[in-house]
């Protein structure tokens, strides 16, 4: 990774009676998109919601579930990615604070997806941590298995 920045407290922080070794702070540009991407999949999570509860028409129940298991599902992979990542990077990551993307018909969810799995197969070139990488290829299986109920059988 280029300009990774590394600073070190000079002093052992003190807690309590207990002496902590100096902490290790990074800054990088894969901070940043980790961030970006678990706010993303929070969001998404709103957004295929919302979806969930207004589709109908022909295969509706099929979309419906589908959309179920997404919201159900992207809270527990942006959380595991955020924990995993702040473990590896030994880094606390920042959020901002976007808007959730609306999604109107299960066309949009499908486009919604594959940006997604865009965004998420662009973010793994940038990680240096394998363990990481692979929780994101999860994200993508969860996509893809959502992707297809949506486009096949709903």
């Amino acid at each position: 990774m280029k300009d990774l920045k590394l600073k070190f407290k000079s002093e052992p922080i003190k807690l309590g009676e207990k002496k902590v070794a100096p902490v290790l702070k990074t800054s990088s540009p894969a901070d940043a998109m980790v961030a970006a991407c678990v706010t993303e999949l929070m969001n998404a999570a709103t957004s295929f919601h919302k979806l969930h509860l207004k589709v109908t028409g022909q295969g509706s129940y099929a979309a419906h579930k589908a959309l179920n298991s997404l919201y159900d599902d992207l809270p527990g992979h942006a959380d595991d990615l955020a924990e995993g990542y702040q473990g590896a990077a030994e880094v606390l990551l920042k959020y901002q604070e976007p808007s959730a993307r609306i999604l109107e018909t299960v066309e949009d969810a499908i486009w919604y997806l594959k940006d997604l799995k865009d965004m998420i197969t662009n973010l793994q070139k940038f990680l240096p941590y394998s363990e990481i990488v692979n929780e994101l290829d999860n994200v993508k299986s969860t996509l893809n298995s959502a992707k297809y109920k949506l486009k096949f059988l709903a």
